[in-house]
């Protein structure tokens, strides 16, 4: 299969009811294990693969170091696989389009806050003409990667609560438009926050769960079409590895 080929079959499984779940993995042992479980995707997330590496989240690792990991995994699993470029280490979008491709990767998100400013904010309409500019490099490459833009409002706490789902559903509106393929407003929402916001969205929306604590039934009826685990299932394999130590001791 070729890689537009993988790009479109992993667009497809984006439905909003009816969401694919993409384990998120930080190598190839993890990648294996949810390739052996059955599932038709994976995420490689930014801060599992930088404990896994030693290194510290938000841009503490280089973007051709997070490509010689997602390497290890593609060689490993034939799944479409999707990589967490955190807000783009600095890079013209050409060159994280470039080097995505190059490592066999069909899809990526991208957030609004800037690590290496601060960890600012980006605008509304300045995150979607990113997402613009990495649209039209995706074209220009001849594959179509799934853009999936993401909102920290919530985990930020931007703006008066009340108003948070407004903000996001206004910013990732405006990425949706500008040719992103899915919509990640992050954060730990209840079930009828969730519901909001993809009923609200034009795009399938992301949700991220605990592998340990909840189901794909808890999230199928809120309308959302991606689930992902972010740290999640590093954090619950490492404090099952724990009890496990525990008894040895």
């Amino acid at each position: 299969m070729s890689l537009q080929d993988k790009a479109t079959t992993f667009l497809e499984l984006h439905r909003a009811g009816d969401p694919v779940v993409l384990p998120t993995v930080w190598d190839a042992w993890s990648a294996t294990l949810a390739a052996d479980a059955g599932f038709a995707g994976l995420t490689v997330g930014s801060h599992p693969v930088a404990d896994a590496l030693g290194r510290a989240d938000n841009e503490g690792l280089t973007f051709d170091e997070v490509l010689g990991q997602v390497a290890r995994i593609t060689a490993t699993v034939d799944l479409p696989v999707s990589v967490d470029i955190e807000s783009g280490y600095g890079l013209e979008p050409a060159r994280l389009v470039e080097g995505l491709v190059s490592v066999g990767a069909v899809g990526f998100n991208i957030e609004d806050t800037v690590h290496s400013q601060g960890g600012r904010l980006r605008s509304g309409q300045e995150h979607a003409d990113l997402v613009g500019a990495l649209r039209a490099a995706s074209d220009a490459a001849g594959v179509h990667l799934v853009i999936n833009a993401r909102t920290d409002v919530f985990i930020k706490q931007t703006g008066p609560a009340e108003s948070r789902v407004d903000l996001a559903v206004e910013r990732l509106t405006l990425a949706a438009q500008a040719g992103a393929d899915v919509l990640y407003p992050v954060g730990g929402h209840d079930a009828d926050t969730w519901a909001q916001l993809a009923a609200a969205l034009p795009l399938p929306v992301n949700a991220i769960a605990f592998p340990e604590q909840q189901t794909l039934a808890d999230f199928a009826p809120l309308g959302v079409g991606r689930i992902s685990f972010g740290p999640r299932l590093q954090g619950a394999l490492g404090a099952y590895a724990g009890r496990l130590f525990a008894a040895w001791k």
